[in-house]
């Protein structure tokens, strides 16, 4: 029965290779994309449920049993994810129908976007740092070619630069896995995890540990994040979503695991560094969120304020702490890919991405309007949207192990993030039409529809947080006590 826990990432994988025998169908294409990851959702929500009454669930590839050969892991954290991930896609996917074109279409996007899906769902999935590291580049090579898709020259700028960060951060991973096999002779997560405990985290494993650090900060945007904004504004509005909601979550989701599962017994060096980082990529976001004109210059930045954000949870370390960054987590990758596709529409319908050259799209475009204005104040933390619960939860957990710096600054963030979008909504919805009537481009529906449909999960995720609350509290509980994650992959 453990073997369901491999479709999430088969299907996207299978299906990614199925639709490149259908270039010239798009319909066809659309039909079978959005069917895989309708199904990989029903089946994330079925692995999720089985998790509550089996506990983690694991699959040894080919009856290796750990820590020999290759495993899937799926535990409520992994699963959480891999079904946000699912549905944030499927809303961007909806999106692209109507806005990235038969051009884009017929050179094998839709491919590439179920390939990186399922490169991300493996990620979220994998027992083995090696296994890690191949789903890692799936998942690269999908986005590589996403972002250079249609061949403008500030796409094939930014992709020339997003292509150079990541094969050097492959490069240092490589290393790192090879120091670490070297040193202790397992590359499986839990295996890994006793070996240290055996050991004691020695200087060359701390050594090893700063190495993943580094790594994972360039992937997931900490510290090391003046790739990002540049990178996550060339692709057309569907493709910087998904890239928003789902790339850097990746990198923040291999960066709780190593250091809440492996490298946890010297905080006072590792945990510290990432509270550093944290705290230097929240105010170097902020600052980059209220300097620009430039609409997905601000949402890039307030991608970067996020990550510092969730990892203060990491630095903190506490139970209650890892709850508010699941819970900001998931808020993030809806809102995130939410505000990019609501970005997009305002490029569509304005032709400039500049939030001073327009005013006044409430008028034209209500709809529009208020959908930005729920985005913000969700964003914001304001209750009881998705964006407040997590806040919360990370406050009181920095609050708790006495982080008053990260507390301040965390909340801080939030004022920053609230300016920096509310100078959009007063310089581009507020304030008299620069429109007439004539030049009005109609709104078309299939624009409006997925960014309503996340807006009502950012909604549902606020009101209804008690229902999804079971799932967070046993993911935070296998993040604070590692046993439980290890019992359940080595003990047979």
């Amino acid at each position: 029965m453990n073997n369901i826990i491999v479709f999430p990432m088969v299907i996207p994988v299978l299906t990614g290779i199925f639709l490149l025998f259908l270039r010239r169908h798009i319909i066809l294409q659309r039909w079978v994309i959005i069917l895989s990851l309708l199904a990989t959702m029903i089946i994330s929500f079925i692995i999720l449920g089985q998790i509550q009454t089996e506990g983690i669930l694991r699959l040894d590839f080919g009856d290796w049993k750990p820590p020999f050969g290759i495993l899937f892991v799926a535990d409520s954290f992994s699963m959480l994810l891999v079904l946000t991930a699912s549905f944030v896609a499927t809303a961007c996917l909806i999106y692209a129908f109507f806005s990235i074109g038969e051009a884009y279409e017929k050179m094998f996007f839709y491919p590439f976007v179920s390939l990186l899906i399922g490169g991300v769902n493996g990620s979220f999935l994998t027992g083995d740092l090696f296994n890690l590291f191949v789903c890692f580049e799936v998942m690269l090579l999908a986005s590589y070619a996403l972002i250079a898709l249609g061949g403008k020259k500030l796409q094939l700028r930014e992709s020339i630069k997003y292509m150079a960060i990541n094969v050097v951060s492959s490069w240092i991973f490589l290393v790192a896995i090879a120091y670490l096999y070297g040193t202790l002779g397992t590359l499986n997560m839990a295996h890994l995890s006793v070996r240290i405990a055996e050991v004691g985290q020695t200087p060359i494993l701390t050594v090893i540990s700063i190495l993943f650090l580094i790594v994972f900060s360039l992937k997931a945007g900490l510290l090391l994040y003046q790739w990002l904004p540049g990178s996550y504004s060339a692709p057309p509005p569907a493709v910087a979503a998904i890239f928003g909601a789902l790339l850097t979550k990746v990198g923040i989701y291999a960066l709780f695991r190593i250091f809440t599962l492996m490298f946890y017994h010297e905080p006072s060096i590792t945990h510290t560094m990432i509270g550093i980082m944290a705290a230097i990529t929240i105010i170097g976001g902020s600052i980059g969120a209220i300097a620009y004109n430039d609409i997905r210059q601000i949402i890039s930045y307030n991608v970067v304020i996020a990550v510092g954000f969730i990892l203060i949870g990491l630095a903190v370390g506490t139970n209650i702490a890892f709850e508010g960054s699941i819970y900001y987590l998931i808020h993030d990758m809806v809102v995130k890919a939410l505000l990019f596709l609501l970005a997009g529409t305002m490029i569509i319908l304005t032709g400039t991405e500049q939030i001073n050259r327009v005013s006044g799209l409430i008028r034209n475009y209500p709809v529009l309007g208020w959908l930005f204005f729920v985005v913000m104040l969700s964003l914001a933390g304001i209750p009881p949207l998705s964006g407040f619960l997590g806040k919360v939860l990370v406050g009181q957990g920095a609050i708790e192990s006495g982080s008053y710096v990260l507390l301040a600054l965390g909340f801080l963030s939030t004022l920053f993030v609230l300016y920096s979008l509310l100078r959009v909504f007063l310089n581009s919805f507020w304030g008299e039409t620069m429109i007439m009537v004539d030049d009005e481009k109609p709104l078309r529906k299939g624009l409006v529809i997925p960014c309503l449909i996340l807006t009502l999960a950012t909604v549902g995720l606020g009101v209804g947080a008690e229902g999804i609350s079971v799932y967070v509290i046993d993911a935070a509980k296998t993040l604070s006590n590692p046993e439980i994650y290890i019992n359940a992959v080595l003990n047979n």
